[in-house]
């Protein structure tokens, strides 16, 4: 299906003509005719499926003839509002329309600024935003459409009160189109809440990696991890490697081994100034730095094409932000891998992923590492997929059992 099937308009195909897309991706094509009928959406979708044109392009279209600020898009973080920014300042490019985007860690003085010059399009963290509406200096009283992405993660980190007061200050009659990696069980209470019968589209399943990655576990001792990544490291000549910590404090402790083993690489995460966290990303996918270390909270603004390897130093405590995580790579239809190091406490941690995507994980070891004493995996543990909740429409999940993997470990 070609793009001029879905009901665009022609400056917004010649924007997705020069933004160098051929044909909608599915959650594009499923989303963006009920978009422009003005129907509320309930949108599961993982970063790097092509949700970001799905929302904004309909968006576009069905304010285009109305000055003033008519669409708001609240996302959590501010990497996530920087690319969703760029996405809609390329769509409006033959629209006339103006886009910008407001979050904290940076002048507040220049956005306002940027306001005052006249929005079409406003793409906003929580926080920033309740500061400026504040201050008086925004009015979103003519909102139209209001786009909620990654609901989920917003849930996670603290957000929905403010997102609740944002809310307050729309119109009740506005469109909503809500974004999410997954249909948890709160994420449909929200949108039970805040949408009007809206249409339900899930283009993949919530909790399924993608199948071009290759995932492995390396069993080791806590204590010896940070050896473990320079044997890898340089046993195999990784470059555009993304590594995830549990915190920020290791993070940054990772850097400084990666420094003393002349390693270039960077970490990002909520302590680092905007600045410094826009250095690194952009060192990194210039090649500047051959690893970018981060945490948990800022796994779904990185979207860098090319990352050839995912390591996770620490697992994850929700075994769902493994699947985000490992989704940085293999993007675009490439190949990649996905590199596990699990403790001894952290083997609970691996049992529900592997729950979750419904298979085991090989184990491997690194040659001629001296391991310390350490937790392996059983080689013939299951791996059961739990029951999965599906969205039903009114706020409560049914319940839809999955197929079960059955493969174990080498």
């Amino acid at each position: 299906m070609p793009f001029s099937t879905l009901g665009l308009d022609q400056r917004l195909l010649k924007s997705v003509s020069a933004m160098g897309y051929e044909r909608p991706t599915p959650i594009q094509e499923q989303a963006i005719p009920p978009a422009l009928e003005g129907r509320d959406i309930v949108g599961c979708a993982q970063t790097g499926t092509g949700k970001t044109a799905a929302f904004i392009l309909p968006s576009l279209q069905r304010t285009r003839d109305r000055k003033g600020l008519r669409t708001l898009v609240v996302t959590p973080t501010r990497e996530l509002a920087a690319q969703i920014h760029d996405v809609a300042r390329d769509c409006s490019r033959h629209t006339g329309q103006k886009a910008t985007a407001v979050y904290g860690g940076v002048g507040y003085t220049p956005q306002v600024t940027a306001l005052r010059r006249g929005v079409n399009l406003l793409v906003a963290t929580p926080g920033r935003l309740l500061d400026l509406q504040n201050r008086g200096d925004v009015d979103l009283s003519q909102v139209e459409i209001l786009v909620l992405d990654e609901a989920d993660r917003m849930l996670d980190m603290g957000f929905w009160p403010d997102v609740r007061r944002i809310m307050a200050h729309l119109s009740p009659q506005r469109q909503t189109l809500l974004f999410s990696a997954t249909l948890s069980r709160d994420v449909l209470k929200i949108s039970d809440k805040t949408l009007t019968k809206p249409v339900q589209i899930e283009v993949t399943p919530s909790a399924t990696p993608v199948e071009a990655i290759e995932q492995t576990v390396y069993p080791v001792n806590g204590q010896q991890k940070s050896e473990l990544l320079i044997r890898l490291l340089e046993k195999n000549q990784l470059d555009r490697v993304l590594v995830f910590t549990r915190t920020k404090h290791r993070a940054d402790k990772v850097c400084r081994h990666l420094e003393r083993s002349q390693i270039r690489g960077a970490a990002i995460h909520s302590n680092r100034s905007q600045t410094q966290r826009k250095r690194a990303l952009d060192g990194f996918k210039k090649g500047t730095y051959r690893v970018l270390v981060a945490t948990d909270i800022v796994s779904r603004g990185i979207d860098v094409d090319a990352i050839s390897h995912v390591i996770n130093y620490d697992l994850p405590v929700n075994a769902q932000d493994y699947v985000h995580r490992i989704g940085r790579t293999a993007r675009a239809g490439a190949s990649g891998s996905a590199l596990s190091f699990m403790a001894a406490e952290e083997s609970k941690g691996l049992r529900d992923i592997e729950r979750l995507i419904g298979t085991t994980i090989p184990c491997e070891d690194v040659e001629d590492f001296a391991y310390q004493k350490r937790v392996v995996p059983h080689p013939q543990r299951s791996a059961k997929k739990p029951v999965r909740k599906v969205y039903t429409g009114n706020g409560r999940p049914n319940k839809r059992r999955n197929r079960r993997g059955s493969a174990v470990a080498r």
